[in-house]
């Protein structure tokens, strides 16, 4: 390898793209606060703005309907509450549905009691069940409040795209406010507010290539808006308090900018996930790919490779200098299926591995996997032969 790394975890976080280290590097040199009216306040806030431009035109919205927060798990924290404002009037969501293979963030519900969720189940490829979804909403006590409905756009370890339009459509015809997790979608789907899909849309800087601790709240429009979670100053119009982060906001910016960009660039990243899934096959065909039959973001391979635990697979890439993700869950040293395989109907105990690429990945990272798997189905089949 001569210490050359392939890193091949862009859905855990994207690498750094210079456009946004630039633009945080011109924030670091802005003196002043942004909420500050002398010049240099100015400065900084007109940043911000541009920002929120920025991430406003990769949705579709308009500027003022951004809302900046920590990251994307804030931004849920912040929509999943029970208590909304529209104007000065108090607005009550009694129940929350997710989907079961959402994201962390989105299945514990947030502000939301457990009692007050329910969770839609999925099909075998990982497609949220539209029949339960619109019969959970046909139940729903409206005389309790409004359902409010949070889905993933895209899953964060098979990669599949949900049928958002589908989703929204069901929604609406109920009634219900519907919230994306847009985090692993930015730069790999279109992301249109005024389309419908969505009533809000979360979004995470560093999953396209942003800074860490850095996201957003999306609103199709603010006539209705979730109780604070942060409380304090008046800062982002009262629905985040505390001084906004120019540095991080900059590089969110920028990298809003280079996904819209990346739209483009989908076919030939698919041409290497393709690539990477016939090599797998190629060497280990009795490997299994997840959700291949549905539609998925061009840029995600999650698989298993039976008689092989996802971790130990995991420390033997990362050991060949090939950096990928395992999709199971470890807790207390007992290793387990991931929450998406379970939700799927798959009850293999040895996981899955995740591999994620983006436009800077390269034919020689590929060659690197490819060397790393081959090594390691090799001591697979060793071991089955000694045994």
């Amino acid at each position: 390898m001569n210490g050359r790394r392939a890193y091949l975890d862009h859905n855990a976080s994207a690498p750094l793209l210079d456009a946004a280290r630039a633009a945080m590097v011109a924030a670091m040199d802005l003196t002043g606060n942004p909420s500050s009216v002398h010049g240099e306040g100015r400065k900084v806030r007109q940043s911000i703005e541009s920002a929120r431009r920025d991430v406003a035109a990769l949705v579709n919205t308009k500027p003022e309907h951004i809302v900046f927060t920590s990251g994307a798990t804030e931004a849920a924290m912040t929509v999943l509450t029970p208590d909304w404002q529209m104007g000065r009037s108090p607005v009550r969501m009694s129940h929350l549905y997710v989907c079961a293979t959402d994201h962390p963030c989105i299945l514990n519900g947030g502000r939301f009691t457990a009692a007050q969720v329910g969770r839609i189940g999925v099909d075998g490829q990982g497609i949220v069940d539209l029949a339960a979804l619109q019969n959970a909403l046909a139940e729903h006590n409206r005389d309790e409040g409004l359902p409010l409905v949070a889905i993933h756009a895209v899953n964060n370890e098979t990669g599949v795209v949900q049928p958002v339009n589908e989703i929204a459509a069901v929604v609406r015809q109920a009634g219900g406010v519907l919230v994306l997790d847009a985090a692993q979608a930015g730069g790999r789907i279109v992301l249109d507010l005024a389309s419908g899909i969505a009533d809000y849309i979360l979004l995470s800087a560093h999953k396209m290539g942003g800074p860490k601790g850095i996201g957003a709240i999306a609103a199709a429009s603010d006539l209705m808006m979730p109780k604070p979670l942060v409380t304090g100053g008046g800062q982002e119009k009262g629905h985040r308090a505390g001084t906004e982060n120019p540095v991080a906001i900059a590089g969110f910016g920028a990298a809003a900018v280079a996904a819209a960009r990346a739209l483009s660039e989908i076919g030939r990243i698919g041409e290497m996930r393709d690539e990477i899934e016939a090599r797998i096959l190629e060497i280990c065909p009795d490997a299994v790919i997840y959700s291949a039959g549905v539609q998925r973001v061009s840029n995600t391979t999650f698989f298993s490779v039976p008689g092989v635990k996802a971790e130990t697979a995991q420390i033997a890439f990362d050991l060949a200098g090939v950096s990928v993700s395992a999709g199971s869950a470890c807790s207390s040293g007992k290793v387990g299926s991931s929450h998406v395989l379970k939700a799927m109907g798959y009850g293999d105990e040895n996981g899955a591995l995740r591999v994620s690429i983006g436009a800077a990945t390269t034919k020689e990272d590929i060659e690197d996997f490819t060397r790393a798997l081959s090594g390691l189905i090799a001591r697979r089949n060793s071991a089955t032969r000694a045994a």
